[in-house]
C-alpha cells in the first residue's frame, strides 16, 4: 500500500505550488499528489499537500479560512499588485499610521474583490493571468469574501505588515491595492506569508529540506497527517464488518444514528469514509479506502 495522508509544507519564495507537488511526487515516490489553496511563487508559508488515497480530500479544504501576514508598500501600484511587477504609478504623499488604521476599517467583515488580471481565475476558458501577459485585460465580476481579522502589527513610513483572516478566494494582494486606492497613494503587496488553513497551522510544516531527508532515511511516513484529522469537526461513527463490505460495495446502510455527516471508521479503527445520515440511512459523500484499481 502506497502513502496516504496529509503533509504540511513551509513552501519556499520562488517556487510555485505546482513546483512542490512535482518535487514530492519524486521524493515520495507517489505520482498521487496535489494541494489546497495555491500560493504565489512570492509567498511563503503553509501548503497543505494530500497524498495518495488523500487527494480526494482537497475539495473538502478548499473551503478553509486562511491566515496570513502581509506586508504592504504604500505610494506604489503596479500591473501584478505585488512588488513583483512593472510600476503603475507612485505617489510622494504618504499617509501617516493613522489613516492607514482608519481605511483598515472599511476592509473588515463581508467586503467585495475584483480578481486581479494576475490570477488563475478562467474566463471563457482562458486564465486570466494568460490574457495578462499579452497585455490584454478583460472585465471581472466582483466577488463577496469575508475579512474576519485585519490588524496592523508593525510598521512605519511607506512599509507596514498586516495580518489577515479570510475566506476561500479572498487574494491579500488585491485587498493591498484596495487599501491604496482607499488612501489615494496607491499600495502594493510586498511580501506574504501564510500561517494557517483551516485546522492547520505553518508551525507544524516542514520544509522542502527537511521532506526531502526524512525521505533519504526512510521515514517520511512520520511526516504524514491522517486524513482523517482534515474532518475532525464531524461526528465520529463505526459500523460493523458486515455494513463495512457494503459500504466498500458502494451500497446505502441502515443506522439509528442521528442525521447529519459523519467520519465513519472500520471495527479496527480504519478510517473508511465521509457519510451522510438521512432517515436512518448512511450514504457515503467521499470515501478513502485504497480500492484494487487505484494505483
Amino acid at each position: 500500500m502506497g502513502m496516504n495522508g496529509i503533509i504540511l509544507v513551509d513552501k519556499p519564495r520562488d517556487w510555485t505550488s505546482h513546483d512542490v507537488v512535482g518535487k514530492l511526487r519524486g521524493v515520495l515516490h507517489e505520482r498521487r499528489i496535489g494541494h489546497s489553496g495555491t500560493l504565489d511563487p512570492m509567498a511563503t508559508g503553509l501548503l497543505v499537500v494530500f497524498v495518495g488515497r488523500a487527494t480526494r480530500a482537497v475539495e473538502f479544504a478548499e473551503a478553509d479560512s486562511k491566515e496570513y501576514v502581509a506586508g504592504i508598500k504604500l505610494g506604489i501600484t503596479t500591473d501584478t499588485q505585488d512588488i513583483t511587477g512593472n510600476v503603475l504609478s507612485t505617489c510622494d504623499v504618504i499617509p501617516d499610521k493613522n489613516e492607514l488604521l482608519a481605511a483598515l476599517n472599511k476592509f473588515r467583515g463581508n467586503i467585495e474583490q475584483i480578481p486581479p488580471m494576475y490570477s488563475a481565475i478562467k474566463i471563457n476558458g482562458q486564465k486570466l493571468y494568460e490574457l495578462a501577459r499579452k497585455g490584454k485585460s478583460v472585465e471581472r465580476k466582483p466577488r463577496s469574501v469575508t475579512i474576519s481579522r485585519l490588524e496592523l502589527t508593525d510598521g512605519q513610513g511607506c512599509d507596514y505588515t498586516l495580518e489577515v483572516e479570510c475566506s476561500k478566494g479572498t487574494y491579500i494582494r488585491t485587498l493591498c491595492d484596495d487599501i491604496g486606492q482607499e488612501l489615494s497613494c496607491g499600495a502594493c503587496m510586498s511580501s506574504l506569508r501564510r500561517t494557517r488553513a483551516g485546522a492547520f497551522d505553518v508551525k507544524n510544516a516542514y520544509s522542502i529540506e527537511q521532506i526531502i531527508k526524512a525521505a533519504e532515511e526512510g521515514r517520511a511516513d512520520s511526516l504524514i497527517i491522517p486524513v482523517d484529522e482534515l474532518f475532525c469537526a464531524y461526528q465520529k461513527a463505526s459500523v460493523s464488518i458486515n455494513d463495512e463490505n457494503k459500504l466498500r460495495n458502494g451500497n446505502v446502510i441502515k443506522t439509528r444514528l442521528n442525521s447529519g455527516s459523519y467520519r465513519v471508521y472500520s471495527e479496527t479503527g480504519e478510517f473508511l469514509l465521509l457519510g451522510e445520515v438521512t432517515d436512518g440511512r448512511l450514504k457515503t459523500i467521499k470515501n478513502f479506502f485504497e480500492v484494487s484499481n487505484d494505483r
